[in-house]
């Protein structure tokens, strides 16, 4: 592993059922991630992705070039943009690309994460330290 090495990137379609699903499991059933009147009336352009679920694809990227989960050690990212979630069966189009930043002296780096929507970012300052081996 060294600075400047790039991960395989990842492209993900996003679409309504997984959101529905993804409110299963987390039992975040707020009706911006699913109603689209509601998301409309509170300002926005249509039923968006959870944050946590597009914050989840960023941890996806990594553990997949990793391939093993368990050595990530820390992720944080910020939430800049929603990612909206058309009603048809494409979905929403995310782009995940991730480049090492840092090679640490105690075995771990930093991998910096870019998550695109529509050609903007949707996560600001996404970092992930994970154990080198």
């Amino acid at each position: 592993m060294n600075v400047g090495d790039e991960l395989p990137g990842l492209s993900v379609h996003v679409t309504r059922d997984q959101l529905v699903r993804y409110a299963g499991a987390s039992l975040d059933f707020n009706p911006i991630h699913w109603n689209e009147r509601f998301a409309k009336s509170v300002g926005l352009p249509d039923v968006i992705a959870h944050g946590m679920l597009t914050m989840a694809l960023g941890s996806r990227l990594v553990s997949d070039w990793l391939g093993d989960p368990g050595r990530i050690l820390e992720y944080g990212v910020r939430f800049t943009r929603p990612v909206v979630v058309p009603d048809d069966a494409e979905g929403a189009h995310v782009e995940l690309t991730g480049k090492v930043a840092q090679v640490r002296d105690d075995g771990t780096a930093r991998v910096d994460i870019t998550a695109k929507f529509d050609g903007k970012t949707v996560l600001g300052k996404a970092q992930c330290v994970v154990r080198v081996s």
